[in-house]
């Protein structure tokens, strides 16, 4: 096993082709679509890559993505990667409101980058070529688009690690979302932190998620780090998630799963349906990192999803806080593993009227309970300044600044808000 000592994203993959782990698509109802093995991962992106080549398409171009739970995502994320292309990842109508909305959205995405093609699932093709109408784009439609295109006799050039690997969009949470530009450099970085020091990942570690592959933490996360370590990754559709989230919770217990992250919701959503629905026959015994990450992490859901799982084997202390963002690839800071939540509770008349994150003494006002998410990762800084810039004491609020081997090159094409 080789944790992520690699140079960039197809160095690892060639690496992890030489191995019997792979990628496994499992329906919303926890039935296998696709199993799609590492070495027939690359031999799939290499052949797509010479037809994206073949097709027009010049190394460097951006090339937009809708990003399903799915096979075809996988292949064309790394057929751009070993063509010299940069994918950007695009999300699906989950969280849009209304088809008009969305078309309009993702049309915007597409100009934002200058995206030279897009493709999408088969499902999805009627809405993103009404969101490309008029924009000059050399290919539109799925991958099936490129069926009749010869691969060729086209030399796939070794990748330049200081090179654009893909462009992430931000959350998007208070704006419209910014193209974090990420080399090959800094994935691999964070790849290498994450799985050496956040999550220690090791021999036997299997990977589960629902988690959407067009946001960083699905991404790098649960495709791309566990690839570059060579661990087998079950996938399931996000769309499904909220109406079936047990399917989650028995893929985990059927393959033995070991990794497996959520926002909090997702802890909320099993622990609700645990209320009406059977655990019987769940096994989380072999769950050791039960992440939180993505949103606002709220301990009592935490508490009752352990307490409702613990006679499933499930054990808290493998819940694993973690606080990153698209702007670093993904991740900033862990808390150690095996030590599950560890909180803070403050008052919360100083934190709003002071600005300060004064521990909560019983009987004086209100108090609330933080999470903490660990120190920073090796060679990762992270600082709280002031509006002025000046660092901060702890315990004082401010804006957090962070540095490191994986920080954005820029928000793509924006140099004023970079």
């Amino acid at each position: 096993m080789r944790r992520a000592d690699f140079a960039t994203l197809t160095e690892a993959l060639d690496y992890a082709a030489r191995g019997e782990t792979g990628l496994n698509f499992y329906s919303g109802k926890g039935e296998l679509v696709e199993a799609l093995p590492y070495r027939d991962l690359r031999q799939q992106a290499m052949a797509l890559a010479r037809r994206l080549l073949n097709a027009g398409l010049e190394r460097g171009e951006r090339v937009a993505l809708i990003a399903d739970s799915d096979g075809d995502f996988a292949r064309a994320f790394y057929g751009c990667q070993y063509a010299g292309l940069v994918p950007v990842p695009m999300p699906l109508p989950v969280a849009l409101s209304g088809k008009e909305g969305y078309i309009a959205h993702i049309r915007r995405m597409i100009e934002s980058v200058g995206a030279t093609a897009a493709f999408a699932p088969a499902s999805m093709e009627p809405w993103l070529s009404e969101a490309a109408d008029g924009l000059d784009l050399k290919i539109v439609g799925t991958l099936a688009a490129l069926n009749g295109v010869q691969e060729g006799d086209i030399d796939l050039s070794a990748l330049d690690p200081s090179g654009l690997s893909y462009i992430q969009f931000s959350s998007g949470s208070t704006r419209f979302p910014l193209g974090v530009a990420v080399t090959q450099r800094a994935v691999m970085a964070n790849a290498k932190a994450i799985s050496q020091h956040g999550l220690m990942l090791r021999d036997g570690d299997r990977a589960v998620s629902w988690l959407p592959l067009y946001h960083d933490m699905g991404l790098v996360g649960f495709l791309l780090t566990p690839l570059t370590c060579q661990i087998t990754i079950d996938l399931l559709p996000t769309r499904e998630f909220a109406r079936r989230p047990f399917v989650w919770l028995n893929l985990i217990s059927r393959n033995r799963g070991t990794l497996a992250y959520s926002p909090s919701f997702g802890y909320e959503l099993c622990a609700r349906r645990a209320e009406t629905a059977s655990i019987e026959g769940i096994d989380l015994s072999s769950w050791r990192v039960a992440g939180i990450g993505g949103d606002m992490i709220r301990p009592h859901i935490l508490s009752r999803f352990s307490d409702r799982f613990a006679p499933s084997g499930f054990q808290a202390e493998s819940f694993v806080a973690s606080y990153g963002m698209a702007e670093v690839t993904l991740a900033l800071s862990f808390a150690p593993l095996g030590g599950g939540m560890q909180s803070d509770t403050i008052d919360m008349d100083a934190l709003e009227k002071k600005n300060l994150a004064t521990p909560f003494q019983q009987g004086a006002g209100r108090g609330r309970e933080f999470v903490h998410c660990g120190p920073a990762l090796p060679g990762y800084r992270v600082e709280v300044r002031d509006e002025n810039g000046n660092a901060l004491p702890a315990r004082h609020i401010g804006r957090i600044f962070a540095h490191g081997p994986s920080l954005m090159e820029g928000y793509y094409g924006n140099a004023e808000e970079s």
